[in-house]
């Protein structure tokens, strides 16, 4: 039977940071030229998606995501005919292309603003939310980095509104031109073919006609999947709005229209009941939002068990949940684990195994640590506002001040510069060691390297992987993780040992070994499983018709 679920629930997505990728022209800033000339090593790899972080014109105050124009090239990077041929050569080794797409907020040097600050009679000045306030903010609605939202205009003696950096204001989604002239930008850029958008704190769009304040709350430091309650405030009416969850189903569709296919993967945080409102009651809203309990594990077999059977309960088929390692704002998951590689195939394999969307973040793939770069000495802007916390206290509390340290340029082989630039990296490389480098493990059998590249293989040849149903096993092993994937053809089985000494299990079914890894085997009755060691197993035609 042709496996017929829609392509984007079947994907593994590929997120390139472009300041970090590899730089073409030795200004030590990574381009799309640069990108370009590495992606038959991302297709080796076996890249099927990849998601760029924003290459648009912008001032670079928060590294893009501050969007000075939606629809050019920022010189830095490159040229339209680059994007144009970058496009191509994807679409071409039969990948595809995700856009960072940033709707809630400009840079406050956009044209737009420019002309919405000029005057309170300005025909752009509905574009933005602004408010009048004597001598205090508005209201008491604190942004994501934990200051006033609220930023005041002595040229117009107004206040306008951002929900993360100050120099973002935000856009207003309740003047009908703003969402038209953003769905403008939408087509402009699936016109020339992309394949989606990744929407940055979509969570954010809508803000409270009425601007109530917020309710006091207990909870200080926000964590990637709950910005709701955070500096000891619950932020009911700034975050999370019925407006956005209504607007998630517009945006989708909006570009469904479109031959492509496209989807939106929304980055979003709140309970459970909050993400399932963004997919829709009837998953006609955000086709994906990230998910990022991942990102906080607990290294240990029932974290992840129970991470399964919650995901298959809350979000069963046709939801699909999305497992997220790191990203461009977090600690890297290696760092994590102590730099232990054995560890780290183990979550990957659970990562591309479960039944979801596995989100790889570039280096990723070669255990690319962290930099240890001062808070003082950021370039991130929340390191700046932050730039007397010690970064050893910042990372004793787990808040993550400065996101240089998981932003460094990718290691593609031990000489200078990593490969990355022959001139000067805009952050620095780091020490280099040759077995941390792509060049360094690609030829390894038994590296990270070559471990990320089999977890993709096998998604890509097993529809039982990608669109199969998924059940914990259970076995009397608590530190060993078992699971399930069927399908109408086939049964895949993963076997994970999380624990410290190895653990012998009894196995007298029929099973054919696929993968094993950290020293784990399958003799005629018993699988033998060393310490973070893992294998999969196919186990036949499936009993399902």
């Amino acid at each position: 039977m042709e496996n017929k679920m829609e392509w984007w629930r079947q994907t593994s997505i590929y997120q390139i940071y472009p300041w970090s990728f590899q730089d073409s022209n030795g200004d030590g800033i990574g381009d799309l030229q640069g990108i370009l000339s590495r992606l038959d090593e991302i297709k080796d790899l076996g890249v099927e998606t990849i998601w760029f972080s924003p290459f648009y014109v912008s001032p670079g105050e928060d590294f893009g995501y501050d969007i000075a124009d939606y629809t050019k090239i920022d010189p830095r990077f490159g040229t339209m005919a680059d994007c144009d041929r970058l496009f191509k050569e994807i679409h071409k080794r039969k990948m595809r292309v995700v856009l960072d797409m940033v709707m809630n907020h400009t840079s406050d040097k956009h044209p737009w603003f420019i002309e919405s600050k000029s005057s309170k009679t300005n025909p752009k000045r509905d574009f933005y939310i602004w408010r009048k306030g004597t001598n205090k903010a508005p209201n008491n609605w604190i942004s994501m980095v934990g200051k006033s939202g609220w930023n005041y205009d002595s040229q117009t003696k107004e206040y306008y509104y951002s929900n993360f950096l100050s120099f973002q204001p935000d856009l207003n989604y309740r003047n009908p031109k703003v969402k038209q002239t953003m769905f403008a930008v939408l087509d402009f850029w699936l016109k020339k073919g992309v394949d989606g958008f990744r929407l940055d704190i979509f969570n954010s769009i809508f803000k409270d006609e009425r601007f109530l304040d917020n309710p006091f709350s207990f909870r200080f430091f926000p964590t990637p999947d709950n910005h709701d309650e955070a500096f000891f405030q619950k932020k009911q009416y700034n975050l999370n709005l019925p407006e956005s969850f209504s607007f998630a189903k517009e945006v989708r569709k909006h570009i469904s229209k479109y031959k492509q296919k496209p989807f939106l993967i929304g980055e979003v945080s709140g309970s459970d009941l909050v993400l399932k409102s963004f997919l829709g009651e009837k998953v006609d809203g955000l086709n994906l939002v990230f998910q990022f309990e991942l990102i906080h594990f607990s290294y240990n077999a029932k974290f992840f068990k129970d991470l399964l059977e919650k995901n298959e309960k809350v979000f069963p088929s046709p939801y699909t949940p999305t497992y997220v390692l790191g990203n461009h704002d977090q600690r890297r998951y290696i760092d994590r684990l102590g730099g232990d590689i054995r560890k780290a195939k183990l979550l990957v394999c659970f990562q591309f195994m479960a039944r979801g969307v596995p989100v790889v973040y570039y280096g990723e793939e070669i255990g690319r640590k962290e930099g240890r770069i001062s808070n003082f000495f950021g370039k991130d802007p929340i390191a700046k506002l932050n730039r007397f916390v010690p970064l050893f206290l910042s990372n004793l509390l787990g808040i993550y001040i400065n996101r240089d340290n998981c932003r460094l340029p990718m290691l593609w082989d031990d000489s200078n510069n990593g490969g990355f630039t022959n001139g000067k990296s805009w952050l620095p490389i780091g020490v280099i060691q040759k077995e941390e480098t792509v060049s360094g493990q690609k030829n390894e059998p038994d590296s990270l390297w070559k471990h990320y590249q089999t977890m993709f293989l096998l998604r890509k040849k097993w529809d039982v992987i990608r669109v199969g149903s998924l059940q914990t096993i259970s076995t009397d092993k608590k530190n060993v993780l078992s699971f399930q994937r069927s399908d109408k053809k086939n049964k895949i089985r993963v076997y994970l040992n999380f624990g410290n000494n190895p653990e012998q299990i009894g196995f007298k079914e029929k099973g054919k070994l696929l993968y094993s890894f950290g020293g784990s085997e399958k003799t005629e009755n018993e699988l033998f499983l060393p310490p973070h060691s893992g294998l999969v197993l196919e186990m036949g035609l499936s009993s399902k018709q």
